[in-house]
């Protein structure tokens, strides 16, 4: 199977396909040895400080929930407004870490009827504020209010995110520390980790979950 690439890129077939031979394309042998790894790196850099995991419900956050769990990091947040489409944040009360502060940044119809080019941003010129005024601004009130020393984030090299320099961790201009121990992690590995472990992802994932199984007990 040809490696997955940006997933801005790639058509919703690719990634069906994708999801139906994961198998083939990642053994559970190999999932669990970059778990394993994976585990270890959170707990040294969780090591004597106050730490947490910021959850979003997407695919990458729910597997890094269950790895910070697993690592014993039972602390988490989530951001979200009041433009969320009513059946995630249904699904979001359901299955939410138990240790999850939801943090609602206040974004209404009236807000964004005064901003139409923010609605379904098509480029990271809109996207990138966007996430800034939501899930950075809560991240960054949470760390503070919870005197964190570490905010663990999903982030992955694979969707060209940034997890920083030389690392996979960085302090920013607003003293917020942030790692993100899945960067190295590709598409396959995370797609597999929920097959594998059969995790519940929201309805947005849909057409993946009912192609892979995702959401039955294990």
């Amino acid at each position: 199977m040809k490696p997955l690439g940006r997933k801005q890129r790639m058509k919703n077939e690719t990634w069906l396909a994708a999801v139906t031979g994961i198998e083939e394309a990642r053994s559970r042998s190999e999932v669990e040895l970059i778990t394993e790894e994976t585990i270890q790196d959170i707990r040294v850099k969780a090591a004597g400080k106050a730490s947490a995991y910021a959850w979003s419900g997407g695919k990458d956050s729910i597997v890094l929930g269950h790895l910070c769990e697993r690592a014993g990091i039972t602390d988490s947040m989530i951001a979200v407004c009041n433009l969320e489409y009513p059946a995630f944040m249904d699904w979001i009360t359901e299955n939410k870490p138990s240790g999850c502060t939801v943090i609602n940044t206040g974004q209404n119809l009236d807000w964004l009827a005064k901003r139409p080019d923010w609605i379904f941003p098509q480029n990271s010129a809109t996207a990138g504020p966007w996430f800034k005024i939501v899930q950075h601004n809560a991240q960054a009130s949470y760390f503070k209010a919870r005197k964190l020393d570490m905010l663990f984030l999903g982030r992955r090299r694979a969707d060209g995110n940034f997890v920083g320099r030389g690392s996979n961790i960085y302090t920013n201009g607003n003293g917020v520390t942030r790692c993100s121990p899945l960067s190295e992690w590709k598409h396959e590995h995370i797609l597999a980790y929920i097959h594998y472990h059969r995790l519940p992802l929201p309805p947005i994932y849909g057409s993946l979950s009912s192609t892979c199984g995702f959401g039955k007990p294990a």
